[in-house]
Parts: C-alpha cells; sequence; structure tokens
C-alpha cells in the first residue's frame, strides 16, 4: 500500500521531511479493523511528533490521526462493525498513523462516520471533536455549576482546530454564555460563525475586555496554547472554585495564581484512553456516535477550511508548515490517494 511518513526527526523545511514509500497492507485481528482511508486531516500532534520522536525501526513511521474510510476487513472479536460501514476516528498515538491507503485501528475508538457531510469535511473532525469533548465532560464537567458563578465558558484559541469545536460543543450541549479567543479580524469572524457569544484577544488584558462586556468572573477557562502566558490572568478573571483545562505542552505552568481561589487545573490528552487499554475506551466510540448525530440534524458543522488535494508528502509538508505557523485558522484536510 501506499504511505507517507518520515525517516527521521526534525523540521519540516527540509526536502526529506516526509517521504513516500510503499508498506505492507495490514491484516486485522481481535478489536481491529482494516479501513480503507478516504480521507484525513492534520493536527498539531503530528508536527510535534515528527519534530521530537525518531522512528524506531527502518522504514518511515506513519503520521497521521484523524480519518474517515470504509472498513474492508474485521478482526475475530470485531462486534460493532462490518465491512463496508463507513467510519472515521483518531486512532491511536501509540500506532502507525493514518497517512496510509490502508489502517488497523481499535473499533472501541471508533465511530459510524456522519451521513450528511463528505468524507473530506468529516475527516476534520475526530481528534479535535475528543480532545474538546472529553474536556468539556469529562475533565472540566461543564454540566456541573460552579456555585455562584456566571455560567461562562473562556476558551482561548477560539479559532483553531480545538477551539472550532468546542465553542459549538458548548453552544449545542450547554446553556454556557461562550467567549472565545481571537487575535485577527478574520479569525474573530469564524469564531462569530461558529457560536461564540462574545470574541475578546488574547494580546490583550482579559479583564478590562471582560469587564467592558459585563463578565466579572469566568467560571471555565479551556486553553487550547501558550498556556503559561495565561496562567496569571486566568487567576485573576476566573471564578472562585472554577476549573481550568488545558492540552498544550508548556516547559512550565505555574499554578499558583489558582490557589487563592480553589481553581483545580485538568489536564485533557485524548489518547490516554487508547494508549492505557482503559476500561473506558468505548468512551470514544460513543463521543464520536453522539457528535456524528449532531452533524446529520445540522446542529454541529465540519471545522474543514481548506482541502489541500492527495494525501502525498508535499501536500502534507504543507500543511505541516502552516500549522507551525501559527496561523491555521479551523482544520487542513487532504482526500485520496
Amino acid at each position: 500500500m501506499k504511505a507517507v511518513g518520515y525517516r527521521k526527526a526534525g523540521p519540516i523545511d527540509r526536502a526529506d521531511a516526509l517521504v513516500e514509500f510503499e508498506a505492507d497492507k495490514p491484516t486485522p485481528s481481535g478489536h481491529d479493523l482494516l479501513v480503507e482511508v478516504q480521507a484525513v486531516s492534520v493536527n498539531p500532534v503530528d508536527t510535534k511528533i515528527r519534530q521530537r520522536r525518531a522512528p524506531e525501526g527502518p522504514a518511515p513511521d506513519i503520521l497521521g490521526w484523524d480519518a474517515v474510510g470504509i472498513v474492508e476487513a474485521v478482526g475475530e472479536e470485531v462486534e460493532t462493525f462490518k465491512p463496508g460501514d463507513t467510519v472515521w476516528y483518531a486512532g491511536a498515538i501509540n500506532r502507525p498513523g493514518t497517512n496510509a491507503e490502508f489502517h488497523l485501528v481499535d473499533e472501541r475508538i471508533v465511530g459510524a462516520a456522519p451521513k450528511s457531510i463528505p468524507a473530506s469535511a468529516a475527516a476534520a473532525m475526530p481528534l479535535t471533536t475528543l480532545t474538546a469533548y472529553e474536556m468539556l465532560f469529562d475533565r472540566l464537567r461543564v454540566q456541573d455549576a460552579v456555585p455562584g458563578g456566571t455560567n461562562t465558558l473562556l476558551v482561548i484559541g477560539g479559532a483553531g482546530g480545538v477551539g472550532s469545536i468546542t465553542i459549538q460543543l458548548a453552544r449545542a450541549l450547554t446553556e454556557l454564555t461562550v467567549i472565545a479567543t481571537a487575535s485577527r479580524p478574520e479569525t474573530q469572524d469564524w469564531v462569530r460563525e461558529l457560536g461564540a457569544h462574545h470574541v475578546i484577544n488574547h494580546a490583550e488584558p482579559f479583564g478590562t475586555q471582560l469587564g467592558a462586556l459585563g463578565i466579572e468572573s469566568v467560571d471555565f477557562i479551556y486553553s487550547t496554547n501558550h498556556s503559561h502566558l495565561y496562567a496569571a490572568q486566568a487567576g485573576e478573571v476566573m471564578t472562585p472554585q472554577g476549573r481550568f483545562g488545558l492540552i498544550d505542552d508548556p516547559e512550565t505552568f505555574d499554578i499558583m495564581p489558582f490557589k487563592s481561589k480553589s481553581i483545580s487545573v485538568h489536564w485533557e490528552f485524548m489518547y490516554t484512553r487508547s494508549m492505557f487499554g482503559i476500561g473506558d475506551m468505548n468512551r470514544q466510540r460513543d463521543i464520536l456516535n453522539h457528535v456524528a448525530s449532531l452533524i446529520d440534524e445540522g446542529k454541529i458543522r465540519s471545522t474543514a477550511t481548506e482541502t489541500l488535494g492527495t494525501i502525498c508528502a508535499a501536500k502534507l509538508i504543507k500543511a505541516h508548515a502552516t500549522l507551525e505557523s501559527g496561523k491555521a485558522k479551523g482544520k487542513l484536510v487532504l482526500e485520496g490517494f
């Protein structure tokens, strides 16, 4: 089968940063599905692994942790899918990725793909959807009100892939007032389109901007990037006993600004369930099925903003470079081989 991977860790500006090669078509066993990949998207985790993690063997490592495809074959323990089913998923970080014609994935972290949108639009969604949903409802528990709070959620980095779906999920499934940060006119317009009640600029002080909106404090903060830069401000603007969540990788993160208000800190790593084989792995299947139904009901829209072309080294290099620039809006997708 055709595949795209990398032979050594490093920057994206090398001609061989990503390469095309032939790999053996895998065979499913146990709970695995063999999926013929139709479309993929690119996420910051792809770029981080390519930069930092050297391949373990002589063959290139295959990146990619979002896919929509058709089930071709199933392992002997599979119960939920059959050949011919169209599925979507984000896969597991400790297994080969989705930038290949065929891919093995555990059925317990796979959902039935939405029927109302094309594969390219759906491929933008699984990883960010799981990251957003798990943070909102499993980590921050936004359904449990903060005593004396304002019923508000601040999404830092609202225009990125995770922020774009977080805004929509919060609007579709909660009564929270959603504030998103965005610094450019085009990204501010984007988060408003997705349903943010208010938009503030993360390059300016939060407290002043929230005060101008009449918002006294924020119950929940979901920080998607540069979290270390916002801890002090978060401590100032959050409601006592509020909850702060982050997903990025700060080298240091000072939580002392949270102590006096007993603000709790919550990490979300979407791969925790699959990495450790946790007993509730099928929670991710349920989430993906739920969001697929929301899409088909017209309550959630795809966050895909650009289809770059076919799944090949040149297009994937372009996608990685765009993400690393820090100026991406929504999600970049690729379709077909």
